[in-house]
């Protein structure tokens, strides 16, 4: 699948420079998966995790949850606009928003156990993104039984069908 992120940066401080946002939007429009995550915790480890997350239309993010407990997770749009749904667990959508970066920043906040997923609607999207750490890919996210796996040609299927 490529690469799914940047290293993580070091240093005292992080600032999201001109430059960095053009990398990661070139990074994004080349990538296969249609994003790429700019981690700016320095360490993988960290209690904090936070990511700058550039999409671009067509991107699949498998609906999943976050299982734990601490496990919440905040969305601010810097760039761009996106359409965000959260889901029962037999797969029912039971809210729905459209998020804009302007005139004000959209801002999501998602309690653990939550089924949530989003379709970006405009080019070079980005995205900032906070969540309890540290990271484990084991117990990160559970992805949803009921929506295709990143990479089943359903997928497009899928997301064209929560336009409607």
């Amino acid at each position: 699948m490529g690469n799914l992120a940047f290293e993580n940066p070091t240093g005292e401080l992080f600032q999201l420079t001109d430059e960095l946002i053009e990398k990661g939007i070139a990074a994004s429009r080349k990538s296969e998966r249609r994003r790429m995550i700019l981690p700016i915790h320095r360490k993988q480890e960290a209690e904090v995790q936070r990511l700058v997350n550039f999409l671009q239309p067509g991107t699949y993010v498998r609906p999943h949850c976050h299982p734990l407990d601490h496990a919440t997770e905040s969305i601010v749009l810097l760039q761009g606009a996106i359409r965000f749904f959260t889901f029962d667990d037999a797969g029912s959508r039971v809210s729905e928003q459209l998020l804009k970066a302007q005139p004000l920043p959209g801002v999501v906040d998602v309690e653990p156990r939550v089924w949530h997923s989003f379709l970006v609607l405009e080019p070079d999207t980005i995205l900032f993104e906070c969540k309890k750490g540290p990271y484990n890919a084991e117990t990160d996210k559970q992805f949803a039984g009921w929506a295709p796996e990143e990479g089943d040609p359903e997928a497009e299927q899928w997301m064209k069908s929560q336009t409607k």
